[in-house]
């Protein structure tokens, strides 16, 4: 596996990857931030597109993202998080809608679980589901939430 540390304006930021493409994007202040494993290689150069596509959507500068997404889940994840690349840059989505379009009805606490493990937060825009009353939490913290959501628009007084 490879490794990235590196400072963005929200703080710093970890990638993780291999050959298959982006396994995790590690937030600052969530579960999954904090020191590489020992096992692990540093390789910024293998991850300067993510990097490059990573800038760019920060700044407001790019909507979608090309690199290869890998992420490891069980199918009910990865079915989550495949209809989480389906909500449109700037819109947001529902739990609660979210489990509609999934076929799912009354699962939103399930999907909320599914969103919470989603180990590629901004690749697989999972800030971009709030909740049916308000913002609902996110792994790198409702600040980081509120100014991903400001940045695309879709958050009311953005």
């Amino acid at each position: 596996m490879r490794y990235v540390q590196f400072v963005t304006d929200h703080g710093e930021m970890m990638l993780v990857g291999d050959e298959q493409g982006l396994r995790e994007l590690r937030l600052p202040g969530s579960s999954r931030s904090g020191t590489p494993e020992s096992s692990w290689q540093e390789d910024a150069d293998f991850f300067a597109q993510a990097r490059a596509e990573l800038d760019a959507y920060l700044a407001g500068r790019r909507r979608s993202f090309n690199v290869t997404l890998a992420p490891e889940g069980s199918d009910f994840q990865l079915q989550v998080w495949q209809g989480l690349l389906r909500i449109p840059y700037g819109q947001t989505s529902t739990y609660g809608e979210m489990a509609h379009r999934l076929g799912r009805e009354g699962a939103a606490q399930a999907i909320g679980g599914a969103v919470g493990a989603n180990p590629l937060p901004l690749f697989i825009p999972c800030h971009r589901v709030v909740a049916a009353r308000g913002m609902g939490g996110y792994s790198g913290g409702e600040s980081l939430k509120r100014a991903l959501l400001t940045l695309e628009g879709g958050w009311p007084g953005s």
